[in-house]
C-alpha cells in the first residue's frame, strides 16, 4: 500500500517527473498485457498446427474445433481469477496484483511451450494443455483490468481516453506480432511442415518467461496510482479500511455491474470475431489461401493500432457513451453484408471488408478501457473493471470461435456468424443506453 510519504512524493513532484512515471506507467500496462494477447494471438492464428499436435483427426475441422473448445474451456476459469485479482488490486493495491500475476502468467505460457504432444503421451498432452491454459487465464483475468485501471488513476483527466488506449493497442500489438510469426512461417516452411508441428509453435510461449520477468521488475518499482494512495490516506484518517471490495461491488453497485457486463459483451465478441476468428473462418470455412489470409490480418491489425489511439483520443472530446453506441449500431447494420462479401474471395474486397469491420470494432475497443475505469468508484474500480470485463470474455469472448464454428456447422450457413454478432451488438446497445457518462470526471470524485 502506498504510505503518505509516496503520496505526497507524487504530489510534489515536477510534470517532467510525473511524467517519467507516467511512462513507465504505461510502459508495463503495456509490456504485460502484450505478453497475454501475443499468447492468445499464437494459439489462435497456430490453432491448424496446435490441432495436429494435440488434436489428431481424420477429420481436420473436428481438430480445429477442438482446439477452440479448449480455448473456450479456459476462459471459464476468467471470473473466477477477476473475483480474486480483482478483489487484491483494491484491498492490497494496484502494483501488488500486477507484480504477482504477470509471474504466474508467463510461467503456464511458457510451460504451454514445453508441452510434450499427443503422440507421445496421448490424452495426457490435451488435458495439460487445458489445465496450463486455465492457470494462464486465471492469472491473465486481472490483467486487462489492472493495466487499464493503473494507467487511468495516474493519467490526466482530460486525456484519460488516450492513455487508456495504450491497453487495447498492446493487445492489437500481441495479435500482430502472432500474426506476423505465423505468417512468417507458413510462407518460409509451411503450415503443416515438420519444423512449424514439431518446433516452430513452440517459440512464441517460450518467449513469455523472459518478457514476464522483464515486466515484473518494471512493476516492483513503482509506487501504486496516486489516485488508490489517496483513497487509503483517507481511509487511515477516518480509521476504516477496504475489508471486501467484491462484496461491496455486489452489494453498493451490482446495477452499474450489469450494465458494464453488456457493454463487454460487444468487445467480447467483436475482438474475437474480428481480429482472430476471421482468419480461420476464411482458411477453414471458404479454404481461402492461408498466407493470403495472414497477410491480410497483419495489414488490419496495424490499421486497427493506429485507429485505436485516434478512437482514445476522439472520446476524450466527445465522451465514451456517443462512442460506444456508435460501435453498436455499426456492427448492427454492417456485419451481415460483410461476411456476403467475404465469400467472394477476392484479396482487395476482403481486405476492404476486414478494414471497416476494424473500424467499427477500434471505436468500442479504444474507448471501452476508459469507460469501465470512469464506471466504479476507486474502491471497487479494480474489482469491477475485472469482474464485468471477464465474466463477458468468458461467457461470449472464448467461445466466439467455437459458437461461430458451431453455427457453420448446425445450419449449414456459412453466414450464420455474422447474424449471432447483430444479436451481440443489440445487447450491447440495450446496455449502453441505460448507463452514464462520467468522461474526463475525476476519478475521486466517482461515487
Amino acid at each position: 500500500m502506498a504510505s503518505d510519504a509516496a503520496v505526497s512524493t507524487y504530489a510534489t513532484a515536477s510534470e517532467a517527473e510525473k511524467h517519467a512515471v507516467l511512462r513507465k506507467v504505461t510502459g508495463s500496462s503495456f509490456l504485460g498485457n502484450f505478453i497475454e494477447w501475443f499468447d492468445y494471438a499464437s494459439y489462435s492464428y497456430l490453432a491448424t498446427v496446435i490441432a495436429l499436435v494435440f488434436f489428431p483427426s481424420e477429420d481436420r475441422f473436428v481438430g480445429v474445433m477442438s482446439t477452440f473448445a479448449v480455448f473456450a474451456l479456459s476462459f471459464l476459469v476468467r471470473p473466477i481469477g477477476a473475483i480474486f485479482w480483482g478483489n487484491m488490486g483494491d484491498k492490497k493495491g494496484r502494483k501488488w496484483a500486477l507484480s504477482v500475476s504477470i509471474l504466474l502468467m508467463s510461467g503456464a505460457t511458457f510451460l504451454i511451450g514445453c508441452l510434450p504432444g499427443y503422440a507421445l503421451i496421448g490424452i495426457g498432452a490435451p488435458l495439460l494443455l487445458l489445465l496450463l491454459r486455465m492457470v494462464q487465464s486465471f492469472s491473465a483475468a486481472g490483467e486487462y483490468a489492472g493495466a487499464a485501471t493503473f494507467i487511468a488513476e495516474y493519467a490526466p483527466h482530460n486525456h484519460r481516453g488516450f492513455y487508456c488506449s495504450m491497453v487495447p493497442a498492446s493487445t492489437a500489438t500481441g495479435l500482430l506480432v502472432g500474426s506476423l510469426l505465423a505468417t512468417f512461417m507458413f510462407n518460409t516452411w509451411g503450415a503443416d511442415s515438420s519444423f512449424v508441428v514439431d518446433w516452430g509453435w513452440r517459440i512464441p510461449f517460450w518467449l513469455a518467461l523472459p518478457l514476464g520477468y522483464i515486466t515484473h521488475y518494471i512493476r516492483t518499482h513503482l509506487e501504486d496510482s496516486p489516485v488508490y494512495a489517496q483513497m487509503q490516506e483517507q481511509l487511515k484518517a477516518t480509521g476504516e479500511k477496504v475489508e471486501h471490495p467484491i462484496r461491496t461491488l455486489f452489494k453498493k453497485h451490482f446495477k452499474v455491474l450489469l450494465i458494464s457486463f453488456g457493454a463487454c459483451v460487444l468487445n467480447a465478441v467483436g475482438f474475437y470475431a474480428v481480429l482472430t476468428y476471421l482468419p480461420n473462418y476464411l482458411e477453414t470455412v471458404l479454404l481461402y489461401d492461408p498466407g493470403d489470409a495472414s497477410t491480410i490480418t497483419t495489414i488490419v491489425l496495424i490499421v486497427y493500432i493506429g485507429f485505436i489511439f485516434l478512437s482514445g483520443r476522439i472520446s476524450d472530446r466527445f465522451g465514451r457513451k456517443k462512442m460506444l453506441i456508435g460501435a453498436c449500431v455499426g456492427f448492427i447494420v454492417f456485419t451481415v453484408p460483410a461476411f456476403i462479401l467475404l465469400g467472394t474471395m477476392n484479396f482487395w474486397v476482403i481486405l476492404l471488408v476486414e478494414l471497416v469491420m476494424c473500424l467499427i470494432l477500434t471505436i468500442n475497443d479504444g474507448t471501452l478501457a476508459s469507460y469501465l475505469t470512469e464506471t466504479f468508484p476507486t474502491d471497487v474500480r479494480y474489482s469491477g473493471f475485472a469482474l464485468s470485463f471477464n465474466l463477458a470474455n468468458a461467457i461470449f469472448g472464448g467461445s466466439a470461435s467455437f459458437i461461430s464454428f458451431w453455427l457453420i456447422d448446425i445450419t449449414g450457413n456459412a453466414i450464420a456468424p455474422a447474424w449471432y454478432m447483430v444479436v451481440i451488438a443489440i445487447i450491447a446497445l440495450v446496455a449502453m443506453c441505460m448507463t452514464h457518462d462520467h468522461s474526463g470526471k475525476k476519478l475521486n470524485d466517482v461515487k
